[in-house]
């Protein structure tokens, strides 16, 4: 029986190790998307629809709201909502924009897309108006300068529309 020599074997061994380190892969934003932040449930009143773009057959799609987020039973707060959908999902806004709906969905706090009210009715960008919903309080948009908080969802998190209504 024939032994081999220890350095052949390191030689080897070192050799796989490098070949190991050369194919390992980096992985994939989506599959750490999980470890970003976890989705909290919602209720949201759409206050207005602040933007969305001509639908895509092929690309997934995106519809931006003010939404008044339900803090407990007399209180709430406005918020930035992000409803991405595919080609074959509805669009939140296929529900119609009428405020005494009540969507109750799964959403992900995202302070990197925090805007204010100005910032999302920018004249100089896409989204210039704000088409609100039926008997929606109208918005200020000068008055309020703090960022709104914003919550992204998708047509997949989305859980019911609930009529209640509305406290004055």
């Amino acid at each position: 029986m024939r032994f081999v020599k220890p350095s052949i074997c390191r030689i080897l061994l070192l050799t796989l190790l490098g070949i190991c380190a050369i194919l390992q892969r980096e992985p994939a934003e989506a599959e750490l998307r999980w470890q970003d932040g976890k989705k909290e449930a919602i209720r949201v009143r759409i206050v207005a629809m602040a933007w969305n773009h001509p639908r895509s057959s092929f690309f997934s799609n995106e519809e931006v709201f003010v939404a008044e987020k339900a803090l407990n039973q007399s209180e709430s707060r406005l918020v930035k909502l992000v409803y991405g959908f595919l080609p074959y999902q509805p669009r939140l806004s296929d529900n119609g924009l009428d405020y005494a709906t009540v969507h109750e969905i799964r959403a992900l706090r995202d302070p990197e897309c925090d805007e204010t009210l100005a910032q999302m009715t920018s004249p100089h960008g896409p989204r210039s108006s704000l088409k609100y919903s039926t008997d929606s309080p109208i918005l200020n948009v000068e008055r309020r300068r703090a960022p709104l908080p914003c919550y992204l969802t998708t047509a997949d998190d989305y859980g019911k529309a609930l009529r209640e209504p509305v406290n004055d």
